[in-house]
């Protein structure tokens, strides 16, 4: 499949899939390819995603303000299946017309607000509940710095990092290698943060650590890409740290079930209508 010999056309065209263990959800073009509404449930919040690093930051978020005691935060969260093209259907794209998860509609306002991209969602929810967003302009400064670093820099890790490495039909030396460089480099950003400050934004855990923390945390963790080998993970200290104090929260636990397919069959709950669905 490889060839080093390869010289680009004048003009690209799709002529064959792209491989991969992912390559039935990319395509070229954007919108629906079938007419399909997505159910709705009892909650003012509807959740369509996936447990996936951006999925599972917006389940821990609802699950922290659960915890916290904002009733209003009740979701119901309805699994789609990325594998099997439901991103795709005419009721997501409505929704989100990037089709990628996680996506959300606020129905407790009329008319109903829709949400989508990771980070959006995170801002949204922790403005809309005042929870887990610093209210002084330099700790919500900070806040939204490490959130947007997340987004710009998680790209790197999941489409650069953890396809060449875990996903691509071959084991390529130079992707690998660049995208493992700019891994570490990123691990070591962190590493130098966390070293003399507890989260993120100083003191306190806000939508940062929960932004991050699926992606990087995990991946010191051993649980993204199975990489943390590869990686020296062990080396950045402070990282390690700062991941198992968060994955200790009872929210996290919680968060990280929802939409979940995989794994072990208690962590599990590909839908979540209420709490009585994780407990």
């Amino acid at each position: 499949m490889s060839n080093a010999s390869y010289v680009p056309p004048k003009v690209w065209k799709q002529e064959a899939p792209s491989g991969g263990h992912f390559a039935s959800i990319n395509r070229p073009i954007a919108g629906p390819t079938h007419d399909k509404e997505l159910p709705v449930g009892k909650h003012p919040l509807q959740l369509y995603s996936l447990a996936t690093p951006n999925g599972v930051k917006v389940t821990i978020l609802l699950e922290e303000l659960l915890a916290l005691g904002h009733s209003e935060a009740e979701y119901d969260a309805w699994l789609i299946r990325i594998g099997e093209g439901d991103q795709f259907s005419s009721g997501f794209v409505e929704i989100n017309p990037n089709s990628k998860i996680p996506a959300l509609l606020d129905r407790s306002v009329e008319p109903p607000i829709r949400v989508f991209e990771s980070g959006s969602i995170l801002l949204y929810l922790a403005e809309k509940f005042g929870a887990f967003l610093p209210k002084d302009p330099a700790g919500r400064t900070e806040t939204l710095n490490w959130l947007f670093w997340q987004m710009g820099s998680a790209p790197y890790l999941g489409g650069g990092f953890g396809h060449f490495y875990a996903y691509a039909p071959e084991k390529l030396e130079y992707p690998i290698n660049r995208f493992t460089m700019e891994a570490k480099r990123q691990l070591d950003v962190l590493n130098r943060r966390l070293a003399d400050n507890a989260y993120l934004a100083g003191d306190d855990y806000t939508i940062a650590d929960i932004a991050v923390w699926p992606w990087y945390g995990q991946l010191v963790r051993n649980n993204v890409y199975s990489a943390a080998e590869f990686l020296a993970a062990h080396e950045y200290t402070h990282v390690q740290r700062w991941a198992e104090d968060i994955a200790k929260r009872p929210a996290v636990v919680r968060g990280q079930r929802v939409n979940r397919t995989w794994g072990d069959e208690d962590s599990q709950v590909p839908e979540r209508h209420g709490a009585q669905d994780l407990d």
